[in-house]
């Protein structure tokens, strides 16, 4: 698992049988057959095969047969990028009538702090909270139950950048006591404060859009885990969609070649890079490297997290 003040993503619907779903569709494409027929037909090996094809042909519109829907933790940064796939929907916490993680940013505040009584305000707890100077580590656990925090921030130990954090949390509640409504005090929190998004895309826009724009290395560190989150979740439950899945040079590449590789063929060099460059111009002998750096920035932190 990874630490609280990075974002997070879990699948919590699909559509069942996706994979069957749309290999058939696919099939329903060049045959004169019924649904009921080709259905009755279609075994896993099939499936496969189909769902194959598809990828290496680019042949997008049978993949639009699918629902996926997560539910991500993520910053404002994050969600202003996420709303931009027009090709997925998308419903927000809303920031005018929930303070949910800066509720739970001041609960533990409380705990450290003794400052339990409910005659005690947010504002005080707060105060109190900043002159403890505590140590980096237990101020980045409070700071992440309402905040995302960048890595470089975590690797510097930079108390300022936290402790800033923390002062707006105080300002925005100390604006609220003095008669300023929730929508308006809000204007008072940084982007890094969190937000939660219900999305819900098809394997389309996953395969071919989100996905390999947002895996890649030269996407925004936060986006980028959520969207290599997004992928271990999907490869988990339809692998033979998913397991083609990767950033630009992976879908670049399976267009160019005669069969498609995984993910993970490409990773352990089971499959090499044939195109010239990828679509970010990286040449052909560095997009290895580049491809190793995205993967194992996501796993490091999964596993030490």
């Amino acid at each position: 698992m990874p630490p609280k003040h990075y974002p997070s993503a879990r699948l919590v619907a699909r559509l069942p049988d996706a994979q069957k779903l749309i290999a058939i569709s696919a099939k329903l494409t060049i045959t004169p057959k019924d649904f009921e027929s080709v259905a009755e037909i279609m075994d896993e090996n099939k499936i496969e095969t189909w769902i194959t094809e598809l990828v290496k042909r680019g042949h997008g519109s049978p993949l639009e047969h699918s629902i996926y829907v997560f539910e991500v933790v993520c910053s404002r940064v994050c969600s202003h990028q996420l709303v931009r796939h027009r090709h997925a929907s998308f419903s927000q916490l809303s920031q005018r009538y929930s303070d949910k993680y800066l509720r739970g940013l001041v609960s533990r505040a409380r705990e450290l702090t003794g400052l339990t009584g409910e005659d005690v305000g947010e504002v005080e707890v707060m105060d109190r909270l900043l002159e403890m100077r505590l140590d980096f580590n237990t101020l980045l656990d409070v700071v992440g139950e309402a905040f995302i925090v960048p890595p470089k921030v975590v690797e510097l130990e930079n108390r300022a950048f936290l402790e800033r954090l923390l002062e707006s949390v105080r300002d925005y509640y100390e604006v609220l006591k003095s008669g300023v409504i929730y929508e308006d005090a809000r204007f008072l929190l940084p982007q890094a404060v969190k937000t939660r998004v219900i999305v819900s895309m098809n394997a389309r826009e996953l395969l071919e859009v989100f996905i390999p724009l947002r895996t890649c290395s030269r996407a925004q560190w936060e986006i980028r885990w959520v969207a290599w989150a997004v992928r271990e979740e999907l490869v988990k439950v339809d692998p033979l969609i998913f397991k083609f899945s990767g950033p630009r040079c992976v879908l670049m590449e399976n267009r160019a070649r005669s069969s498609p590789c995984s993910l993970e063929d490409f990773a352990s060099k089971k499959c090499s890079f044939t195109i010239e460059r990828c679509p970010e111009l990286v040449p052909r002998d560095k997009i290895h490297e580049c491809l190793l750096y995205s993967v194992s920035e996501f796993q490091g932190c999964t596993r030490t997290g």
